[in-house]
């Protein structure tokens, strides 16, 4: 309120004009704390049945406080609405296209200057085609799944298939689809670091380099079974492979269904977070 009182008397009264000033103010705010740490925020996801098309977007935020805010929840969803209407090739993109008359970012400034927050658009991901969403905890983590099949997007055992391979998704993180996936210098380097853990063992350094071949073979088996999703073990029946599943449930329904493509986003990864020291900070404070 003083804030808006101090711009009235600035502009002579002019509301036009102390509006005006206090986006000013708002925008020299936001440059300064530009490079505070958004690290919290939400992830997003959501598809659309009649247009087939899935969004999945993380937006953060410096604290859970603002991140569970109606408005930020709000900012999130029109986004990522904008996402799959508009196509925009990367987040710079994203940020110019228009809905309503306004930019995306000029949306987020107009949040900014509600919640005095830095807030960032980080990412997203966009597939066409028959795609289930899932969110997790609230917002923590987003998954989109993009399938190739005859079924109806909103076929209800489908759509519930789709949901519990997202699930797993989301639990065990797997880097890959399938085997054929996982690139040739990447097995390579997991090759490497196998074989040189055995020859510091004992019981192995001895073994002949045919052995040892042998014995690597079977454990990238295993680096297939953690790493790769239709090689894992489905959480939901562990006597069965997440491939074997979706067979089982393609037999069930009639059709054919495979994965073609998914992504996981989990809220603020790989951003490192600001560690608060209270008790120096205070400490700062008394001297």
């Amino acid at each position: 309120m003083m804030e808006c009182k101090k711009a009235l008397t600035e502009a002579d009264g002019n509301f036009e004009k102390a509006i005006e000033i206090l986006r000013e103010r708002g925008l020299a705010t936001a440059a300064k704390k530009a490079s505070r740490v958004a690290a919290e925020g939400m992830v997003y996801a959501d598809y659309c049945p009649k247009c087939k098309v899935g969004v999945v977007i993380e937006v953060n935020a410096e604290t859970d406080f603002v991140a569970n805010g109606d408005g930020f929840k709000a900012l999130a969803a029109e986004i990522a609405e904008i996402v799959a209407e508009q196509n925009p090739a990367d987040v710079d993109a994203l940020l110019a296209l228009k809905k309503d008359g306004k930019t995306v970012e000029e949306k987020v400034q107009e949040l900014f200057l509600a919640v005095r927050e830095n807030i960032k658009v980080r990412r997203f991901a966009r597939y066409e085609g028959k795609v289930v969403s899932y969110v997790h905890a609230g917002g923590k983590i987003g998954v989109l799944v993009n399938f190739d099949t005859a079924l109806d997007a909103d076929n209800a055992e489908f759509v519930q298939m789709g949901k519990n391979i997202a699930m797993q998704i989301a639990a065990m993180n797997p880097a890959y689809l399938d085997e054929a996936s996982v690139p040739a210098e990447v097995l390579e380097k997991e090759k490497e670091i196998l074989i040189a853990q055995m020859k510091e063992d004992p019981k192995m350094a001895n073994k002949p380099e045919a052995v040892l071949g042998k014995i690597v073979d079977g454990k990238i088996g295993k680096y297939y079974k953690e790493n790769c999703l239709i090689d894992q073990q489905f959480v939901m029946d562990g006597e069965i492979t997440v491939g074997k599943y979706v067979e089982n449930t393609a037999k069930a329904l009639g059709s054919d269904i495979k994965i073609v493509s998914f992504v996981r986003f989990e809220k603020g990864e790989g951003i490192e977070k600001r560690v608060d020291d209270f008790a120096a900070e205070v400490a700062g404070m008394v001297k």
